[in-house]
């Protein structure tokens, strides 16, 4: 069997029994006896069509399940395990079931790992390990998110928005257990594009490829950061910020501009650049002011702040910077490297202190404590 295959079958095959009437928790329960059913029976006996035999025998699990009245089951047990190739619908499915994982009304951690359960194919242990909690607590997330699907109208448009903000959620927990969770993240990102024809599923698409691309060069040994300005840029994958360019242009051509598209030009100057002296800081700033008529968020306005900082000069962005609420995260790392570059070491060290007792993880708090250090130094 195919790992591969399956992972990007089973959110079709649930889709398809969402679509005929099961409940999402019954479908994916089907569909993972099916599953196990496969294993048994697809070494000596591949089908001719995976997807088809694994819907008929998960449609047929969730009737014996469901206790249907008799008169459906008749009807639906009449169906060949084996149904020619191409009377199983796929795209559409696929997508209602993207956006049932991504309802508005889950909490953004359990759309999360309800996308991850269902669409991505994961185990429960290994969202967990992903997420560094215990699998009995991911356990109780999913099956909290699961009930609160329950009796959901399926028939209205689904909400792509939210869709792409889930697996922009994924892809930002970098990697987790034994998972790349930002490699999954753009597994199913391609998967999206690939069914829609929005230009901001190209534009997350692009912007996933294009971070994903430096990432062999943001640590060293130990897991200590690697500011971008001191990566190892002969160890960004060109291949993968060649396609991430490709994709925001034909998106951008589509003239429809949204958030994602933006945060992907910026991602894409600073990938052309040889050096960070080189960078083209002048349009990141243009790409920032669009980013932010689109969001008006203040994270956009601190790190427009510190692209000012670099196109017209420390003070420019710590002019810019003193619009931004103190309150925003790496208000002070922003802070100090600005002070740093005006010249203010002392300033800068206090600063980098303050960033650090307040960082978001062990490695950015070491990181920002070696600054500190070394702006003190003589």
């Amino acid at each position: 069997m195919n790992p591969s295959l399956v992972r990007d079958l089973v959110p079709a095959v649930i889709g398809v029994l969402v679509r005929r009437g099961a409940d999402f928790a019954s479908a994916e329960d089907a569909v993972q006896e099916a599953l196990i059913r496969a294993l048994d029976a697809w070494p000596d006996d591949p089908p001719r069509d995976e997807k088809a035999w694994l819907v008929a025998v998960a449609w047929r699990r969730f009737l014996d399940g469901a206790r249907a009245e008799a008169s459906r089951r008749d009807r639906e047990l009449a169906v060949d395990l084996e149904p020619p190739a191409g009377t199983v619908t796929g795209a559409d499915d696929t997508l209602r079931l993207y956006f049932l994982c991504a309802h508005p009304t889950l909490p953004p951690a359990s759309a999360v790992a309800l996308t991850l359960r269902a669409v991505g194919g994961l185990t429960t242990r290994q969202i967990a390990a992903a997420y560094l909690v215990p699998e009995a607590t991911m356990a109780q997330r999913i099956s909290r998110a699961k009930r609160r699907l329950e009796g959901l109208p399926l028939d209205r448009p689904g909400d792509l928005a939210t869709v792409l903000r889930v697996l922009y959620l994924v892809f930002n927990e970098g990697y987790g257990g034994e998972l790349d969770l930002a490699a999954e993240a753009v597994r199913l990102a391609r998967h999206v594009v690939g069914m829609t024809d929005d230009p901001e599923a190209a534009g997350l698409l692009a912007l996933m490829l294009l971070h994903h691309a430096r990432r062999a060069s943001r640590t060293r040994a130990g897991g200590r950061l690697v500011p971008l300005a001191a990566q190892d840029r002969s160890r960004w994958d060109t291949a993968m910020i060649t396609e991430g360019v490709a994709v925001l242009q034909a998106a951008l051509g589509r003239d429809r501009l949204g958030e994602y598209q933006a945060q992907a030009a910026i991602a894409a100057l600073h990938a052309d650049a040889p050096s960070t002296a080189e960078t083209d800081w002048p349009q990141i700033v243009e790409w920032y002011d669009e980013l932010l008529a689109l969001t008006d968020s203040p994270v956009v306005r601190l790190n427009r702040a510190v692209a000012v900082g670099e196109a017209d000069g420390p003070q420019a962005g710590l002019a810019a910077l003193a619009g931004v609420d103190p309150g925003v995260p790496r208000h002070a790392a922003a802070a100090a490297h600005l002070h740093e570059r005006a010249g203010d070491r002392a300033r800068a060290a206090e600063l980098y202190a303050e960033a650090a007792a307040v960082a978001p993880s062990v490695p950015e708090r070491d990181h920002l404590t070696r600054e500190a250090a070394r702006v003190r130094a003589p």
